[in-house]
């Protein structure tokens, strides 16, 4: 569900998922990883600060 939740708000803004990774420093498919496991905490707080959204809206898709 987060990686859907973060795909959705790359579409909404117009930039992919490596574009995305590139803009927060991480490496090249730490967040397709999140599609089979769970992010870590620091990490998934990076792409909401990114967004300008708070985890909670990340992990649940709300007020995205």
């Amino acid at each position: 569900m987060i990686f859907e939740n973060i795909q959705r708000l790359c579409e909404a803004r117009g930039i992919t998922i490596g574009a995305l990774e590139r803009s927060c420093g991480l490496g090249n498919a730490t967040i397709r990883g999140w599609e089979t496991s769970n992010p870590r905490v620091d990490r998934l707080k990076i792409v909401a600060d990114y967004f300008g959204v708070t985890v909670d809206a990340l992990i649940t898709g709300t007020g995205n």
